[in-house]
């Protein structure tokens, strides 16, 4: 039986393929505004907010036309183009078989809480997750993954030996680490790591399959 009692998971790259609606939504927004992107719109893009992708992509910080770009992706996307969506095969399993031996499920992820939560709902999810954090969930927006995770374990009296993170990037293993946290590393996402690139402590997670996480 796992040591952990809980486990925090990213969404995008970790349990859906959102690449599609994302990448379709960012070239409608960059042809909608006129603005010629710098760089090719590609799935090696996703995972940063929003805001910093628009920046990379645009090649601009000017804030009239990060806005404007801003405004034009959200249309896009909360419009209707997330529900091109699709979950990874295994994770729907996973997450369920997580839920029947008993462990609790989180959300930390820098994907707006707003079509994080229309995404659950459009999979069937959101009863699965006892909590889902955002980027966006204050005002300022909170300024980093780790920061995130951190206030997470802190109102939800989350204990750091119990508690594992999964995600697909190394920005997922630094903030887990930062955060004291053991960290596995999904395989199957755009930002997939390979074993070569883990650090220390970082368990590489070949499939979405609880019997891995469940046995650690």
């Amino acid at each position: 039986m796992s040591r952990f009692s809980t486990y925090i998971f990213d969404l995008d790259g970790t349990l859906i393929d959102s690449a599609p609606a994302i990448l379709a939504s960012f070239r409608q927004a960059f042809e909608q505004t006129g603005t010629a992107p710098v760089r090719p719109i590609g799935s090696d893009i996703i995972g940063p907010p929003l805001k910093e992708t628009l920046e990379l992509l645009s090649g601009t910080t000017d804030p009239g036309t990060i806005e404007r770009l801003s405004d034009a992706f959200k249309s896009a996307y909360d419009g209707g183009g997330l529900k091109a969506t699709t979950a990874y095969e295994g994770v729907d399993r996973m997450l369920h078989d997580l839920r029947a031996a008993g462990k609790s499920l989180h959300i930390a992820t820098n994907k707006r809480l707003h079509p994080t939560r229309a995404i659950l709902d459009m999979f069937g999810w959101r009863d699965l997750f006892d909590s889902v954090y955002a980027l966006d969930m204050t005002e300022p927006r909170l300024p980093s993954k780790a920061a995130m995770i951190e206030r997470q374990l802190s109102e939800l009296s989350l204990q750091a030996t119990e508690t594992a993170y999964v995600g697909d990037r190394a920005e997922d293993g630094e903030s887990a680490d930062a955060n004291a946290l053991a960290f596995f590393a999904a395989t199957w996402g755009y930002g997939a790591l390979t074993p070569d690139e883990l650090s220390p402590g970082w368990t590489l997670l070949p499939d979405p399959d609880a019997k891995v996480l469940l046995s650690a």
